[in-house]
């Protein structure tokens, strides 16, 4: 199975807050900012890209200061995304973001997102999460914030 480079941010504030959004199409579903890499993309230019796309949040206001690879997860029921992708291998980068809340904006390119919030670490929901992505965010919560969603 070929699986798509992914990258996704996982954006903090001080306080230890992070951000997560809800997708525009399916109530109730929370996330991080996540996409593509597109061909010639740096992992790097890709996740700079996807939160500017995503959220509207410039390279200027977010630092990395965390990163880890090799999340995997395989779409269900043998979709392919793009005819040959069957799942997506994905890089998670923690960042620290610097702006204020007016910085975010979800109607920069096309609305994946409904809405934001910030939340503690501890107070996200595996129900948020499709069932087929449920062993990466688990993986995500455990090595970045030690913490164990049931």
């Amino acid at each position: 199975m070929l699986y798509r480079p992914n990258v996704a941010a996982i954006l903090c504030r001080d306080g230890g807050q992070i951000l997560v959004a809800e997708r525009a199409n399916f109530k109730g579903a929370w996330q991080f900012p996540q996409g593509g890499v597109d061909d010639g993309e740096s992992i790097e230019e890709a996740l700079y890209r996807e939160v500017e796309e995503e959220i509207g949040v410039r390279r200027a206001l977010i630092r990395v200061i965390a990163r880890r690879d090799g999340y995997r997860y395989a779409f269900p029921k043998g979709r392919l995304k793009y005819g040959i992708y069957g799942g997506q291998e994905q890089t998670y980068f923690q960042c620290l973001f610097t702006g204020k809340d007016s910085d975010i904006d979800l109607d920069t390119h096309n609305r994946e997102f409904g809405r934001w919030k910030w939340i503690q670490p501890r107070e996200f929901r595996m129900h948020w999460v499709p069932r087929f992505k449920q062993r990466v965010y688990r993986a995500v919560f455990r090595d970045f914030f030690q913490i164990d969603l049931a």
